[in-house]
């Protein structure tokens, strides 16, 4: 009578068998699941004294796994069809992985766990130390020494925290917009969104919505030696020390319904002149159209300039006054009071003030400046500007598209 054990113990269809040579030729796979999806493997094609032998496990081990994978051959064996290969490796690696284990009871309680996040939400010279930020070891220190928990360790601290999804040691900077009424604040908020949801009927009507504002101090340095390219296996170097060339503004004018840059103003100043010259420039491209500006709340988006430009362009033939005396440019709130006049064909919608990133260009702003500015050279004034008008063209030509605005002027809901 022949002798069962001599017999293969796995019967996996050759679909899992697949699944399972794929998953052992990945290099990312952790190293235990690597070695038990070896050892299945195997046993698809040995007895288990025999894998045990080439592979140089225990037959204890050999056994259990083999125990676990006959049950997802039986499994597999009672579904009506196969499964995906997707499916397959995670089934397979589920097999491999190790069954949930009590382990050893906790050293802190879940009162001295909460204690230590406490600590770590607030200041550190609430406890007197004259730091702004915490580590671990401080945490620690400051934990044992509070009799909040005798003995933690810094390591222990930084799970406690991991598992909160706290990190202390971050820091990132946020900007309280100033709102003296709350009402005022929250429609104006609502009017600049209203725009942009309104903005490709707008257009189709003849009326451009455009978001508009300056781009200062964009620097010209070349970097002193040239750059290294990228490697197999090494990134590109950067050389670190740079010549100063001087400084560029932008003044760009973005039309929310087509993604596209109508017009952008390079020069080395962003005065009330520059800024009204831009302006100009992109009412230029359709004289005789509507238009609404959004702008934030910079003075020069509010000046004696632009206002005369404004009245040049509908014909206003009223008194302007005289600037700090009377008349419509008497002061910002009289001028911004033209500027926004719903009657006029070109008009302002200002964002509140500490608002500007309610204005879209700002989102154009972080593009030009991953795509075009950060890490570059440029060895003069001239050519920093050419490489901004460049990118402006190969952006109209290949990037250029409406952004999906979401924010609604109140609290995102699901």
């Amino acid at each position: 009578m022949a002798r069962t054990a001599s017999l293969p113990p796995l019967d996996l269809p050759l679909a899992a068998i697949a699944a399972l040579c794929k998953l052992i030729a990945r290099q990312s796979i952790e190293l235990r699941h690597h070695q038990r999806l070896r050892i299945l493997h195997s046993l698809c094609s040995h007895n288990q004294r025999q894998v045990a032998q080439r592979l140089g496990r225990a037959r204890g081990t050999v056994s259990l796994w083999c125990k676990r994978a006959q049950l997802l051959a039986e499994l597999l064996a009672d579904l009506p069809e196969l499964p995906s290969e997707d499916q397959l490796q995670r089934l397979l690696v589920l097999t491999v992985t190790d069954a949930p284990r009590s382990g050893a009871p906790l050293t802190y309680t879940a009162e001295q766990q909460c204690a230590v996040i406490s600590i770590a939400v607030r200041k550190p010279e609430v406890f007197g130390l004259p730091i702004q930020t915490w580590t671990y070891d401080e945490l620690a220190t400051v934990a044992d020494q509070q009799n909040v928990a005798p003995g933690i360790s810094a390591r222990t601290v930084g799970r406690i925290l991991e598992q909160a999804n706290l990190k202390p040691q971050r820091i990132k900077y946020w900007e309280n917009p100033t709102i003296e009424d709350e009402a005022v604040f929250n429609a104006a908020v609502a009017r600049i969104c209203n725009l942009y949801r309104a903005a490709p009927e707008n257009l189709a009507a003849g009326v451009h919505t455009v978001c508009i504002d300056e781009k200062t101090g964009i620097q010209a340095l070349e970097r002193i030696h040239p750059d290294r390219p990228v490697r197999c296996g090494y990134p590109a170097l950067l050389e670190f020390e740079y010549r100063r060339h001087g400084t560029q503004a932008l003044i760009p004018a973005f039309e929310v319904a087509t993604g596209r840059i109508l017009h952008a103003h390079v020069g080395p100043t962003r005065t009330e002149v520059d800024f009204a010259a831009a302006l100009d420039a992109a009412v230029q491209t359709d004289p005789d159209a509507q238009w609404v500006f959004i702008a934030d709340q910079l003075n020069t988006h509010k000046s004696e300039t632009l206002v005369r430009l404004i009245a040049k362009y509908i014909r206003f033939d009223g008194e302007l006054g005289e600037k700090g005396k009377s008349g419509i440019l008497r002061n910002l709130a009289s001028r911004e009071a033209f500027l926004t006049d719903s009657s006029h064909r070109i008009r302002f919608a200002y964002t509140p003030k500490h608002c500007s990133w309610l204005n879209q260009i700002e989102i154009w702003f972080s593009i030009l400046t991953r795509k075009a500015l950060k890490n570059a050279s440029f060895g003069s004034l001239s050519e920093l500007r050419r490489r901004i008008l460049d990118f402006i063209d190969y952006f109209n030509e290949t990037m250029a598209r409406p952004f999906k605005w979401t924010y609604r002027g109140k609290v995102l809901q699901a």
